[in-house]
């Protein structure tokens, strides 16, 4: 079911200060930047041969990224890994069985239309691990 490391999640006080430097010092172009409600966070997403950087800033101080940022001294930290899926709820059900305990029990909503999960880091070795499923557009591209 996992197909590839989908991306990093880099959780940082704002994009603002942030994206300049993944895009001019380290030469990887325009991120795609979008805010994910359902997350209370805004996202620049940076594509490196496939696998993608995150940059994470929270949008509520009740978020998760804030919340974590917080127990970090309200430092910027690597927040998650994400793992592509084809299947995410399958991904969850493999997970739960194998005793790791789930932040979702089903998949929600992600950037970039995708559905997503969280297994809790508790039972993960103390990283946050993300499934992630993106949609069949149709068009040949890779999300």
């Amino acid at each position: 079911m996992i197909q590839q490391i989908d991306h990093i999640g880099i959780a940082v006080t704002s994009l603002d200060d942030t994206v300049p430097y993944y895009r001019d010092a380290l030469g990887l172009g325009e991120p795609h930047i979008e805010e994910v409600a359902t997350q209370k966070v805004r996202v620049a997403m940076f594509d490196v041969a496939g696998v993608h950087i995150e940059l994470l800033e929270p949008t509520s101080p009740d978020s998760p990224i804030a919340k974590a940022m917080e127990k970090n001294g309200g430092r910027g930290l690597i927040h998650h890994i994400a793992f592509k899926s084809n299947d995410v709820a399958g991904q969850l059900e493999q997970a739960k069985n194998a005793g790791c305990a789930l932040i979702n029990e089903t998949p929600v909503p992600g950037a970039h239309n995708t559905q997503v999960a969280f297994l809790h880091p508790k039972s993960t070795f103390g990283v946050l691990t993300e499934f992630c499923e993106h949609p069949d557009c149709g068009c040949g591209c890779k999300h």
